[in-house]
């Protein structure tokens, strides 16, 4: 019997196992040849029901949700003639590529009791864009690590786990132990861009910003575009040269990897990093033209106006609020979605009065939003836009004394001369 990297059994052929297990992995590590290695691996035996459901679960990565559809039938078709593991895998991931990831958790859990070596099926519910990173609850941080907890002696140092274990320590503050976990998963895959960019968020959590810099350009460097981390990784580098006062560079970084139209990267890190991006420098003090609030504002209308994910509607909500798209706007604030709905509303409204320059309202809005955002889902790097804009309406409407106190205690590191509107960078 043939087995892949965490020796579950596979039922296919050598070929195809073997062009299978490098597209897991280049899936697991935001890879650029994930694609291709699957469709390799249905190339050497069509009949392989979980090289069509990884190509599936592919696509939806990948944002070409449209197009999960013929893979995910043949692996259902394709399923009987499974193991028991593979039939389960399949029937998760149907769950998963049908818009019912809250349904599919429970069911994970359960089969990882059996299998908890199958990385695939444990990898949707890890990290910040995860099932239980936008569940909408209150203490899923907490949560996150402590269902990894439990599976590190079955993972043992594999790249994989100890690098998604990494980021939820760091995501709570355990930065020794994230340290340590992050350091292992690179030196088992170097070339793994989760990692570099999970190595980037504690240089920010640590307010390390120059040598977060130094790193991530050296990585990037010979990162391929195409890979699925290329947006998100230009936008650390983008946020860290502002930082550093490298305006020209941050601002070639967004025009040529960030912008839709410019580089390659899934419709939600296009959205959110661009909008960030934006409303950031903005708070720095920067000029945006308003060509490019509207460019991703239409960005924003056609891929998820008002869909369900809090953390894209609520960047969506600030590119209408900015491009002064206000029946889209509207549509967002009257019929919010989504398991943190009641935060969205708030985050909307206050994004709204910070293009009309109400500087009260913004704080009235988003202030008590503060205590509970991890709700709407994303990093806690990518959250701190909501502190970064409290403290810009406080300073810009002469409060100057109430957004260090606010700063200070919300990120104790950007007091001490981090990322900071007090510069005023946000």
């Amino acid at each position: 019997m043939l087995e892949d990297r965490y020796g579950n059994v596979v039922t296919t052929n050598a070929a195809a196992r073997d062009a299978y297990v490098r597209g897991v992995d280049e899936l697991l590590s935001a890879g650029p040849g994930v694609e291709q290695a699957f469709r390799q691996a249905l190339a050497a035996d069509e009949g392989f029901a979980l090289g069509h459901m990884a190509l599936a679960r592919t696509l939806q990565v990948l944002g070409r949700g449209s197009e999960v559809k013929a893979p995910l039938q043949q692996a259902l078709a394709l399923a009987a003639g499974t193991t028991a593991r593979e039939q389960s895998h399949i029937a998760i991931f149907e769950k998963i590529l049908t818009g019912r990831g809250a349904a599919a958790v429970p069911l994970i859990l359960e089969h990882l009791k059996t299998w908890p070596r199958d990385a695939m099926v444990l990898a949707p519910i890890t990290g910040v864009f995860g099932l239980i990173g936008f569940s909408g609850k209150a203490g899923r941080e907490v949560e996150q690590l402590a269902v990894l907890e439990p599976y590190a002696a079955a993972y043992g140092d594999d790249w994989w786990f100890r690098m998604v274990l990494a980021f939820a320590e760091i995501e709570l503050h355990q930065f020794d132990r994230g340290l340590r976990d992050i350091e292992t998963a690179l030196r088992g895959f170097g070339r793994n861009a989760h990692a570099a960019h999970i190595r980037s968020h504690l240089f920010y959590e640590l307010g390390e910003s120059q040598e977060g810099l130094a790193y991530l350009q050296d990585w990037n460097r010979d990162y391929a575009r195409e890979g699925a981390l290329h947006c998100h990784i230009s936008w650390h580098l983008a946020l860290w040269s502002l930082e550093a006062g490298r305006r020209e560079e941050a601002w070639a970084i967004y025009r040529d990897a960030l912008q839709p139209g410019a580089a390659w990267g899934p419709p939600l890190n296009v959205l959110t990093d661009c909008a960030s991006f934006l409303a950031r420098a903005d708070m720095a003090g920067e000029t945006v033209e308003p060509d490019l609030w509207r460019d991703i504002s239409q960005y924003a209308a056609k891929w998820f106006p008002n869909s369900g994910i809090v953390f894209a509607d609520m960047h969506s909500a600030l590119a209408f609020a900015m491009s002064g798209d206000q029946e889209a706007l509207r549509r967002i604030i009257d019929n919010p979605k989504g398991p943190a709905a009641d935060l969205l509303v708030l985050i909307a409204r206050g994004f709204d009065a910070f293009a009309r320059g109400d500087w009260a309202a913004v704080v009235r809005e988003i202030e008590p939003v503060l205590q509970q955002h991890e709700r709407v889902g994303g990093s806690r790097a990518q959250r701190d836009l909501l502190e970064y804009t409290v403290v810009c309406a406080l300073l810009r409407n002469g409060q100057d004394e109430k957004a260090r106190q606010l700063i200070s205690t919300r990120r104790p590191h950007i007091g001490d001369g981090g990322f900071s509107p007090m510069r005023p960078l946000p």
